[in-house]
C-alpha cells in the first residue's frame, strides 16, 4: 500500500508539472502571438499619407528661373564652309536651342522646387536651382504666383534662401531634428518633380550620413522617389517637419531607382541662420590641414585606436598661434570627442568665429588641451599656405622602403610648386611593385617627417628606419609633400 501511495503521489506531481509547463508553454506562445502582433502593427504602413500630405501642401512651392543665355555653339559639330552638311547642322541647331541663328541672346528656363519656413516669406530651395537666374517666380499650391529675391547662397551645401513679399501671412512648415531619425523611418518627399508640380512621394530613410563631394556633406538617403525638379524640395517626417532638402539622387538613367539625398536639417538651419542674419556663412576656421587616421598610421605612431584628425601641416592662423605642431593628433574638439577628420571639420565650421574653444591634441604619447580662438573660414580660404623650410642637404642617393630618394635641390623644390627654400628628400623613383607604390606615393614627392622628425640627409630616413625596428614597430611614418600639399604614410619596414 505504500509503494501504491508513493506512486499515485509521483503521478499526481508529475501530472502538476507537466500541467504547469503546458500552461506556461502557452502563455509564452500567447505572449509570442501578442508581441508578434504588435510587431507587425508596428512595421505596417500608414494607411494613408492623405492627411499629411493636406496639411504640408500649401507650404511647398514650385519654383521656375529664367535666365539670359548669349547665343553660342560651343561644343557643336564643326563643318567645313561650304559642306553639304552645314545648311543641316545648321538647321538641327536651330530646332533644339543650341543656336538661334542671328547672334542674339537667348532665354533658358529652369525648374525647381522649395518651401516656405516663415509667414513673412523666406523660402529654402538648393543654390543649383537659382544658380545664375535673372528672374525667380515662386509658384504657390493655391495657384498664387510672387517674384523671389535671393537673400544668400552657399555652394558647399548647395542651400539658398529666397524671399517673396506677401500681402498675407504664407503657410509654413517648421524643421525637424534630422540627429532623430533612423533607419526604417517614414518620410514623405514633396515637390515638382520633371515639371509635374506639387508630387507627393513616399519611402523610408535608406542610410544616415551619407557623404557625396561637398566639405559639409550630412545626407539623408532615402527611397521615396526623387526626379529632376525635386531638387530643393523637403523631406518631411511623419510629424510634418522638414528633415531634410531633396538635392541629389544615384541613377545611370537620370530617373528615381530609389537612392535619393536629401540634406540633413541640422546642417541646413545652420545655414539658413547666418544666410538670414548676414547675407553669407560665416563658419569658423581652425587653419590645419589634417587627414584621418588610419590603422597603420596609428599603429606607426604607437597609438592604441586609429581615430582622431592627424595634423599634417600648421600655416600661420589661429592653430600655429595655439601651439599645434604637425604630428599632433586632435581628439577632442569643444568638449565633444572627434573620431575622424569630417567629424572635425564639421564642428569647427558650426563654432562661433572669434570665440576661444578648447582643443585636446595627443602629442608624443601624451594629451595637452590647448585653447584657440577661431578665425573665419571664408576669409582664410583665398590666402596661400607657405610651404615648410628645413636645413640644408647633402648631396647622396639611396633606395629605401621601395623608394629612390636623394636630398631637394632649390631648383627641385622651385620646379616641384615648393619654396625655393624648402627642403627635404625627393622621391627620384618608385618600385612599382612596392608598398609605396600601392599607397600613392610618386616620382616627385618629398619626404620632409620620418617618425614625426625632420629628415634632410639620406642618413635621416636611415636612422628612423633603424629606430622604428630598435622599437618594435612595424611600419614608419613619413610625411609627404606633394605640391606643398602635405599628407601621412605609413610603410611597412623590413626586420
Amino acid at each position: 500500500m505504500q509503494s501504491n501511495s508513493i506512486t499515485a503521489t509521483r503521478f499526481e506531481e508529475s501530472r502538476r508539472q507537466t500541467g504547469m509547463m503546458r500552461g506556461l508553454t502557452a502563455l509564452v506562445l500567447g505572449v509570442a502571438l501578442v508581441l508578434g502582433q504588435a510587431l507587425s502593427v508596428e512595421a505596417r504602413a500608414p494607411d494613408s499619407f492623405a492627411d499629411l500630405a493636406q496639411s504640408i501642401s500649401p507650404s511647398v512651392v514650385n519654383i521656375t528661373t529664367s535666365t539670359t543665355v548669349a547665343a553660342s555653339i560651343e561644343g557643336a559639330p564643326q563643318v567645313p564652309p561650304g559642306s553639304p552638311f552645314e545648311d543641316f547642322f545648321k538647321d538641327f541647331l536651330d530646332r533644339n536651342g543650341n543656336g538661334n541663328g542671328d547672334g542674339k541672346p537667348r532665354r533658358s528656363e529652369a525648374l525647381g522646387s522649395g518651401f516656405v519656413i516663415s509667414e513673412d516669406g523666406f523660402i529654402v530651395t538648393n543654390n543649383h536651382v537659382i544658380d545664375k537666374a535673372d528672374e525667380i517666380e515662386i509658384e504657390f499650391f493655391s495657384g498664387k504666383r510672387l517674384s523671389a529675391k535671393l537673400i544668400g547662397t552657399d555652394p558647399k551645401t548647395d542651400i539658398a534662401l529666397l524671399k517673396v513679399e506677401s500681402d498675407e501671412p504664407l503657410p509654413f512648415v517648421p524643421f525637424g531634428n534630422s540627429d532623430l531619425m533612423r533607419v526604417g523611418d517614414w518620410v514623405i518627399a514633396m515637390g515638382n518633380p520633371l515639371g509635374q508640380g506639387f508630387s507627393v512621394s513616399a519611402g523610408i530613410i535608406s542610410a544616415r550620413g551619407r557623404a557625396l563631394s561637398g566639405t559639409y556633406d550630412d545626407y539623408l538617403q532615402t527611397d521615396a522617389a526623387i526626379n529632376r525638379g525635386n531638387s530643393g524640395g523637403p523631406l518631411f517626417n511623419m510629424d510634418g517637419q522638414v528633415v531634410g532638402v531633396n538635392t541629389a539622387i544615384l541613377s545611370p538613367t537620370g530617373g528615381s531607382i530609389g537612392i535619393g539625398f536629401s540634406m540633413a536639417s541640422n546642417v541646413v538651419t545652420k545655414v539658413v541662420g547666418q544666410l538670414k542674419e548676414f547675407g553669407e556663412t560665416r563658419r569658423g576656421w581652425l587653419g590645419v590641414r589634417i587627414q584621418d587616421v588610419t590603422p597603420d598610421v596609428a599603429e606607426a605612431m604607437g597609438l592604441k585606436e586609429a581615430k582622431g584628425a592627424l595634423i599634417t601641416d600648421v600655416p600661420e592662423g589661429p592653430a600655429m598661434d595655439a601651439g599645434m605642431l604637425a604630428g599632433d593628433v586632435i581628439t577632442s574638439f569643444d568638449g565633444a570627442d572627434v573620431a575622424d577628420t569630417r567629424e572635425l571639420v564639421r564642428r569647427v565650421a558650426d563654432a562661433p568665429v572669434g570665440e576661444a574653444v578648447r582643443v585636446v591634441v595627443l602629442r608624443d604619447g601624451k594629451t595637452q588641451t590647448l585653447s584657440v580662438t577661431l578665425g573665419r573660414r571664408e576669409t582664410a580660404e583665398g590666402e596661400s599656405v607657405p610651404a615648410a623650410a628645413i636645413p640644408a642637404p647633402e648631396s647622396t642617393s639611396a633606395e629605401l622602403l621601395g623608394l629612390t630618394v636623394m636630398p631637394l635641390t632649390a631648383d627641385d623644390a622651385k620646379a616641384l610648386g615648393l619654396a625655393a627654400d624648402a627642403e627635404g628628400l625627393a622621391v627620384m623613383e618608385v618600385d612599382e611593385v612596392s608598398e609605396a607604390y600601392a599607397k600613392g606615393l610618386r616620382v616627385g614627392d618629398v619626404i620632409t617627417e620620418a617618425g614625426q622628425q625632420k629628415v634632410v640627409r639620406v642618413k635621416d630616413l636611415q636612422d628612423r628606419i633603424e629606430e622604428a625596428r630598435n622599437a618594435g614597430r612595424k611600419s614608419l611614418l613619413l610625411l609627404i609633400r606633394r605640391a606643398g600639399d602635405p599628407r601621412f604614410v605609413a610603410l611597412a619596414i623590413d626586420r
